[in-house]
């Protein structure tokens, strides 16, 4: 059962929206076994990246999708600087509808291109920006039949709010604080709404790189938000608190969470836990941390972040000098 069928009394879908769905939704909530103690907090971990195509963006990409379709799209487009586009190609599949997919040259992790080109998408690199390539998406579907489903489009945040419905359900109470990381804004303004309607009051904390157009954390180097404006009403509003954290800070809490907690995510799903570490925390609240993408999605910051693989021979006494037992 996808998020449309479980949260239909909760979405914009009736009964001619198509169940589009490849079991999106209803993630693991996992605690900390290390972390907590390090923060002084209760701590859980929202395993998004276990969604079917590894990243949160399936939620909000079933239910864009599938309003496109009900909507007579013949087609869907995106602007991505990865995951977007993986989602955004499974599901145009699934639904039997091709898929256009711009990024910025050079900009997007190989895998998550991959994940694109596998499916079918036409994949067309942009001599330009990220901000660049929305604006041509968005041109295109004000002339042709393909709906742009990046977050701009409201079903992509109606689909995307279910996770914080999930959340409470999953630890049966309101979390204290709730972490994730800040790219386009999108995740932010969905978590926001999700939790408003369940009338629900929490902090919410949005990290976002310092070095935003350039960050090694691929899936946040957006240097524009598409939700700048509503985030700043959040944050203006007091629901929002944005922490910026520079990129040492990302790879560090991301090398915390796989050393630590056995937890691999892309660098970017660190942000959060990256923010926590700027974030002052009542002693033992209960902070939930959203890890939004898998970290298969981006094998090159394994290679510039941990040491390579040692060479040996299959010896014992080779294998013990080595590991220094």
């Amino acid at each position: 059962m996808g998020v449309i069928e479980r949260y239909a009394d909760r979405l914009p879908v009736g009964p001619s929206t198509p169940l589009l769905t490849l079991g999106e939704g209803w993630t693991p909530l996992v605690r900390s076994e290390r972390l907590s103690a390090r923060l002084g907090v209760e701590l859980w971990f929202k395993c998004e990246f276990t969604n079917p195509t590894g990243s949160f963006k399936d939620r909000g990409m079933a239910v864009a999708v599938a309003k496109a379709i009900e909507g007579g799209a013949q087609g869907i487009v995106c602007a991505s600087t990865g995951n977007t586009a993986a989602s955004a190609a499974a599901y145009a599949a699934r639904a039997g509808v091709p898929a256009v997919v711009l990024h910025p040259a050079g900009a997007i992790a190989a895998a998550k291109q991959a994940q694109a080109r596998a499916v079918g998408a036409r994949v067309l690199e942009v001599r330009g920006s990220f901000d660049q390539a929305l604006r041509s998406c968005q041109e295109l579907a004000g002339r042709s039949s393909y709906a742009l489903v990046n977050s701009l489009n409201p079903h992509r945040i109606e689909g995307q709010k279910t996770a914080a419905f999930e959340v409470i359900e999953q630890l049966g109470r309101v979390p204290d604080v709730l972490a994730l990381p800040y790219g386009g804004g999108g995740n932010t303004c969905a978590y926001a709404k999700g939790f408003a309607e369940e009338g629900a009051r929490l902090r919410l904390v949005a990290a976002q790189a310092a070095e935003r157009a350039v960050t090694l954390a691929s899936a946040i180097r957006i240097s524009e938000p598409a939700h700048l404006d509503e985030v700043e009403e959040l944050v203006a509003a007091g629901r929002v608190e944005l922490v910026t954290v520079p990129d040492d800070e990302i790879t560090d809490a991301w090398l915390e969470l796989a050393s630590r907690e056995g937890i691999f995510c892309e660098p970017s799903s660190a942000a959060g836990l990256a923010g926590l570490g700027r974030t002052e925390l009542d002693a033992g609240s209960t902070v939930v941390c959203v890890l939004t993408g898998h970290g298969l999605k981006d094998t090159a910051a394994v290679d510039v972040l941990t040491p390579a693989a040692t060479v040996v021979e299959p010896t014992v006494e080779a294998i013990l000098a080595e590991v220094g037992a």
